[in-house]
């Protein structure tokens, strides 16, 4: 490992290396897919163990789309125990955004076969766990075991998108994962929704529901 990443891992794994050495194994937790018009917010709990750590785990966002991929497996082999969860457009629609994210937490938190007396959440707080929580603001920059999260419910989201524009062709999922791009919000206005759409998010762009 190059000095420079090992030194990179040493700062994010500062409030790790402390639980680790009392023998506490956190929980990380994120999500993804807040902003987009379309598909479901995921969400992801990962307990990683303090060896190895993998090299390039970081927020999902400053990855390239190649390099989470390609972090995606080991991750998931690498982990201890994760889990996912995920808020349809529907729960979004009905409970708002932040409310359905907290679910959708909820959801991949009790779906772990271990879950963790401790998280450590991505900015937000209150969650409806039994377990202690420690929001980080910035917290999948900030923390190894939140970016960790971060890149399995990204890959996971990704894919789901992928899959969804094959099923609903014109929207570009594929390329835009929903996200609200000029030619994603054209095609919004020309065919109207479609089923994954977030009508409590197109009020903007199309008066049509379905």
């Amino acid at each position: 490992m190059k000095s420079s990443e090992a030194e990179r891992l040493h700062g994010i794994t500062e409030i790790e290396r402390g639980l680790w050495a009392r023998g506490v194994f956190a929980g990380g937790m994120d999500e993804v897919g807040r902003g987009p018009l379309a598909g479901p917010v995921v969400t992801a709990c990962v307990v990683m163990p303090a060896e190895p750590l993998l090299e390039y785990v970081k927020d999902s966002k400053k990855l390239s789309e190649a390099r989470r991929e390609k972090l995606f497996p080991l991750l998931c082999k690498t982990a201890l125990c994760y889990g996912m969860g995920e808020a349809s457009p529907e729960e979004i629609d009905e409970l708002n955004i932040l409310n359905a994210t907290k679910l959708a937490f909820k959801r991949a938190y009790t779906a772990m076969e271990t879950p963790p007396p401790l998280v450590l959440v991505d900015a937000v707080a209150n969650l409806d766990i039994p377990a202690a929580q420690q929001p980080i603001v910035h917290g999948d920059a900030l923390s190894y075991l939140i970016a960790a999260a971060s890149i399995i419910a990204k890959v996971t989201r990704d894919h789901y998108m992928i899959e969804m524009d094959a099923q609903y062709p014109g929207y570009g999922f594929a390329k835009n994962k929903g996200y609200g791009t000029a030619a994603h919000i054209e095609a919004l206005k020309t065919l109207g929704p479609c089923p994954i759409h977030r009508n409590s998010f197109i009020g903007h762009f199309t008066e049509k529901r379905v």
